[in-house]
C-alpha cells in the first residue's frame, strides 16, 4: 500500500514538468523560445502593463495583507500568551561570529567593485548567503536557548542544501514555459560548465535560508501564537480530489497561456502536490488547518517573504551602481507581464513580493516529497513541537 502511495507522489511530481511542456508544446508547436538555455536569458518582450491585471493583483494582494495584519477579522482569536521563563540568557554560537565578517566582506566585494579584487566579486554570493544563514540560525540558537539546526540536527541542513539544489533546478526549468520570468544577463562571467557548477552551488541556500527565518519567526510568540487559532478547515476527499485536478489544469494551462498564467508557476505545485500528499494520507503544512492552526502555512510564507527582501536587495545593489563589465553571474532581472510596475530598490515589481508567500510552500511540500520518496525524517522543528 505504500508503494502504491509513494508512486502517486513521483508520478504527480513528474506531472508538474510533463504537462506545462505538453501545453508548451501545443501553443507553439514546439518547444517555447529560449527554452534549454542556461542560465535563462531574455528571448522575448513580454506584454506590456495591463491596468485590469494590475487592478486585480491588487485586490489580492490587500486580502492577503490584510488576512496577516488583521486575522481576526476573518475568524482567527487571539491566544493567551504564558509569560516566558527567565532564566539565563544564551550565548550566540560560535559559527555566528565567525559568519559576521565573512558576511560583511562578501557584501562589500559584491557591491564595491575593488580593481584590485575585481575577480573575487565572481565568487561573493555563495559565502555571503551561507554566512547569513549561519547568522540566522546563530539567532535561533540564542532564542531558543542553544537549539537550532546546527546544534541539533546538522545533518538536516545537508540534506536541506541538496534538496534545495535540486528543488531550485526544478523551477528553472519550469521557468522555461513562462518564457523566462526571471533571467540572468552577466550569463559571460563564467564558461558554461562554470555557470552550471556555480549555480548549483548557489542553489543550495534557499530552503536553509526560508527555514532558518521559519524557525526564527517561531520563536517570537507574536507570530507563533497570532495564526495558531482561526478557522477550521477540514476538506473530504471529493475536495482534494477537486483541487488535485485544478492543479493539473492549471500546470496545462502555464505552458498554453505562459503570459496570461505565469503566476501558475507559483501556485500550481500547491494544489498538486499538497493533494497529492493529502490523499496519500502523508503530513503537510496544511494538515494543522483541520484544527484551526494557520501558523504552519503563514509563517513558511511570511519567513520567504522576510528572506526575499534580502534576495531582492543584494541582488539590486550588486549592479544597480555599477555601468562597468558585470561581475555577479547570479545577478537577476524579471520579465514579468501585465504587473511590471513600481520597484522600490529592487529589480522586483512591489506586487512580485506576493508570490515570496506561495514560493515558500512551495518549497517545503517540496521538501516534504523528497523525504517521503527517500525515506528520510523531515520534521525542521528543533524544540520537541510538531512543524
Amino acid at each position: 500500500m505504500r508503494k502504491n502511495k509513494i508512486l502517486f507522489l513521483i508520478v504527480t511530481f513528474g506531472l508538474i514538468f510533463l504537462l506545462p511542456l505538453i501545453g508548451s508544446l501545443s501553443k507553439w508547436k514546439g518547444l517555447p523560445p529560449g527554452y534549454g538555455d542556461f542560465p535563462a536569458q531574455k528571448v522575448e518582450a513580454d506584454p506590456g502593463f495591463s491596468l485590469l491585471y494590475f487592478s486585480l493583483a491588487c485586490i489580492v494582494a490587500l486580502v492577503i495583507t490584510l488576512i496577516l495584519v488583521f486575522p481576526r477579522w476573518f475568524g482567527f482569536k487571539k491566544i493567551k500568551e504564558e509569560p516566558a521563563p527567565k532564566d539565563g540568557a544564551t550565548p550566540f554560537p560560535v559559527w555566528f561570529w565567525w559568519s559576521l565578517p565573512v558576511l560583511a566582506v562578501s557584501w562589500f566585494l559584491m557591491w564595491a567593485r575593488v580593481k584590485l579584487v575585481i575577480s573575487l566579486e565572481y565568487y561573493t554570493f555563495v559565502p555571503l548567503w551561507w554566512s547569513f544563514i549561519l547568522i540566522l540560525d546563530g539567532l535561533v540558537y540564542k532564542r531558543n536557548k542553544g537549539a537550532s539546526i546546527i546544534s541539533r540536527k546538522p545533518h538536516l541542513m545537508q540534506l536541506l542544501a541538496v534538496v534545495s539544489c535540486f528543488s531550485w533546478f526544478a523551477f528553472e526549468f519550469l521557468n522555461f514555459f513562462v518564457i523566462e520570468n526571471w533571467y540572468y544577463p552577466n550569463d559571460k562571467v563564467f564558461s558554461g560548465f562554470g555557470n552550471v557548477f556555480w549555480f548549483s552551488l548557489s542553489y543550495t541556500t534557499v530552503l536553509p535560508a526560508i527555514f532558518e527565518w521559519y524557525l526564527l519567526l517561531k520563536t517570537f510568540s507574536a507570530f507563533r501564537n497570532r495564526y495558531k487559532n482561526g478557522p477550521k478547515f477540514n476538506v473530504s476527499r471529493t475536495f482534494l480530489i477537486l483541487y488535485y485536478v485544478l492543479g493539473l489544469i492549471l500546470a496545462f494551462g502555464m505552458g498554453y497561456y505562459p503570459y496570461v498564467l505565469f503566476w501558475v508557476l507559483w501556485v500550481a505545485l500547491v494544489p498538486m502536490l499538497s493533494a497529492a500528499m493529502a490523499l496519500a494520507g502523508f503530513w503537510t503544512p496544511f494538515t494543522p488547518v483541520k484544527n484551526g492552526d494557520w501558523s504552519s502555512v503563514i509563517l513558511i510564507g511570511l519567513a520567504t517573504l522576510f528572506n526575499g527582501f534580502f534576495w531582492e536587495f543584494w541582488n539590486f545593489g550588486s549592479e544597480w551602481f555599477h555601468d562597468s563589465l558585470p561581475t555577479n553571474p547570479n545577478y537577476w532581472k524579471y520579465s514579468v507581464p501585465y504587473l511590471d510596475k513600481i520597484h522600490i530598490f529592487s529589480e522586483m515589481p512591489v506586487l512580485g513580493y506576493f508570490g515570496y508567500l506561495f514560493f515558500g510552500l512551495n518549497c517545503w511540500i517540496i521538501w516534504l516529497i523528497a523525504a517521503y520518496i527517500f525515506k528520510f525524517n523531515a520534521d525542521i522543528d528543533v524544540t520537541g513541537d510538531q512543524s
